[in-house]
C-alpha cells in the first residue's frame, strides 16, 4: 500500500498550471502576416495612381503588423516565463509524481501479486487504487507535456520572427524613400492663404519658447481660414498621428521636472507621422530646440503643434486630407539584422523596441492650451 499512498500523495500535491490564452499563436502568426502583407503591398505601391496615398498604408501597415507582432512576442514571453516559473515552484511536487509515474510503469503486475503484504486481498484494494489513480497521473503528465510543447512552440515563434522583421523592415525602409520622393513630386495640393516668408522668419527669430511661436501664430491673418469640417463633433475620436506609447500625458512633469500642456508619444526610429484631420500647415521646419515642428490648422481657433520630427512634408498653407503623411520621425533605422536582434531579445525585457524617439502634441484652442487626449483616442500599451 505504501506506494499506492505516495501516488495518491503526489497527486494530492500536484496541481497543473494555467493553461496560455486561446489565440496566443494565432496573434502571433497573424501579425507576422500581416508584416508579409505590407512587404508584398510596396510593389503595387509603386505603381499606384495616388502613390502618396498607396505608400502611406504600405507603412502604416507594416508599422501596424510590427506593433502588433511586438504585443504577441511580449505575450509569449511572458507566457514562458509563468510556465518556466509554475515549474520552480512545483519542483518538489513534480518530482513526487515523476517518480511514482516511474515506478508505476517499472512495476509489472506478477511482483505486485506475489509481494504484497497483506496477500490477494490487499493486492485487489492497491488494484483498485491504482485503477483509479492512472488515469489522473496520465492526465497530469499530458497536461506537463502540452506545457514543454507550448515552450518550444513559443521559442518556435520568436525565432522565425527575425526573418519576418528583417522583411519587414526592408519593404519599410524603401516605402519611406519612395514616399518622400512622391511628396517632393507633388504640386497639386490646395492653398488656403498665402505665405508672408518675411512674417513668420521674424517670429521664429522672436520666439523663446515653443508656447510664444504658437501664441504668435495663431494672432496671424489667413486668407481663407482652416477647413470647415466638425472637428469638435470628432472630440474623442481622432487616430494619434504616430504609431507608439504614451511617455507623459498633459502636465506630467519630466526627469527635469518640466511640465507641459501637451502629451509625449514614444515612437521607433523613422515613425510615419500623419495628419489626423483635414488641415491647413501653418508652419513646418526647425524650431529652437524641438528639431522639427509642424503646425496645423483642423478648424478656426484651434492649433495642432506636432514637435521632434526628423523629416517633414508639405509646405506653409497646404490643405491636407485627414491621413496625409506630414513627416517622419528623426532616428536612423538600424540594419535590418541589427533590429530585429534588438527587437527579439528586447522581448525577454517586456514586449520589444518601444521606442527611441519621442513625439510632443500639443492642442491650442485660441490661445489657451488644451488636453490633446480629449480630441485623441490614446494609442494602445504595446
Amino acid at each position: 500500500m505504501r506506494q499506492a499512498r505516495a501516488i495518491l500523495l503526489a497527486l494530492a500535491l500536484f496541481a497543473p498550471g494555467a493553461r496560455a490564452e486561446e489565440g496566443l499563436a494565432a496573434s502571433a502568426m497573424a501579425a507576422s502576416e500581416s508584416l508579409r502583407a505590407a512587404t508584398d503591398r510596396l510593389d503595387a505601391a509603386q505603381g499606384a495612381s495616388d502613390r502618396v496615398a498607396a505608400l502611406t498604408a504600405t507603412i502604416r501597415a507594416y508599422e501596424d503588423g510590427l506593433a502588433a507582432l511586438r504585443g504577441a512576442l511580449r505575450r509569449t514571453a511572458l507566457r514562458e516565463e509563468e510556465i518556466r516559473a509554475e515549474f520552480e515552484a512545483e519542483r518538489v511536487r513534480l518530482g513526487r509524481l515523476l517518480g511514482a509515474m516511474t515506478a508505476i510503469a517499472n512495476e509489472a503486475p506478477g511482483p505486485l501479486l506475489t509481494l504484497h503484504p497483506e496477500g490477494p486481498e490487499g493486492t485487489v484494494r492497491a488494484g483498485m487504487i491504482l485503477s483509479d489513480v492512472t488515469p489522473a497521473l496520465q492526465a497530469e503528465a499530458e497536461a506537463l507535456r502540452a506545457d514543454l510543447e507550448e515552450i518550444a512552440m513559443l521559442r518556435d515563434l520568436q525565432e522565425n520572427a527575425a526573418a519576418t522583421v528583417l522583411a519587414g523592415l526592408a519593404s519599410a525602409q524603401a516605402a519611406r524613400t519612395a514616399l518622400s520622393q512622391a511628396m517632393q513630386d507633388r504640386t497639386d495640393l490646395p492653398r488656403r492663404y498665402l505665405e508672408d516668408p518675411e512674417e513668420i522668419r521674424k517670429l521664429v527669430e522672436s520666439a523663446d519658447t515653443l508656447e510664444g511661436f504658437a501664441v504668435g501664430l495663431a494672432t496671424m491673418e489667413t486668407d481663407i481660414g482652416a477647413p470647415m469640417d466638425d472637428f469638435e463633433g470628432a472630440r474623442g475620436s481622432l487616430p494619434m498621428p504616430v504609431h507608439g506609447t504614451i511617455l507623459r500625458r498633459a502636465g506630467e512633469a519630466d526627469a527635469a521636472g518640466i511640465t507641459r500642456p501637451g502629451i509625449v508619444i514614444t515612437t521607433l526610429p523613422q515613425a510615419l507621422v500623419t495628419a489626423p484631420w483635414p488641415a491647413t500647415i501653418r508652419y513646418r521646419g526647425p524650431l529652437l530646440d524641438y528639431e522639427n515642428v509642424m503646425i496645423v490648422e483642423p478648424a478656426e481657433g484651434y492649433l495642432l503643434v506636432l514637435a521632434g520630427l526628423g523629416t517633414v512634408y508639405g509646405e506653409t498653407g497646404d490643405v491636407v486630407a485627414a491621413g496625409t503623411p506630414l513627416g517622419l520621425m528623426g532616428g536612423a533605422d538600424a540594419a535590418a539584422a541589427e533590429f530585429a536582434a534588438e527587437f527579439l531579445a528586447g522581448t525577454k525585457e517586456g514586449g520589444g523596441n518601444a521606442g527611441a524617439e519621442t513625439l510632443y502634441i500639443e492642442l491650442r484652442e485660441g490661445k489657451e492650451p488644451v488636453d490633446p487626449l480629449e480630441w485623441f483616442a490614446p494609442p494602445g500599451s504595446e
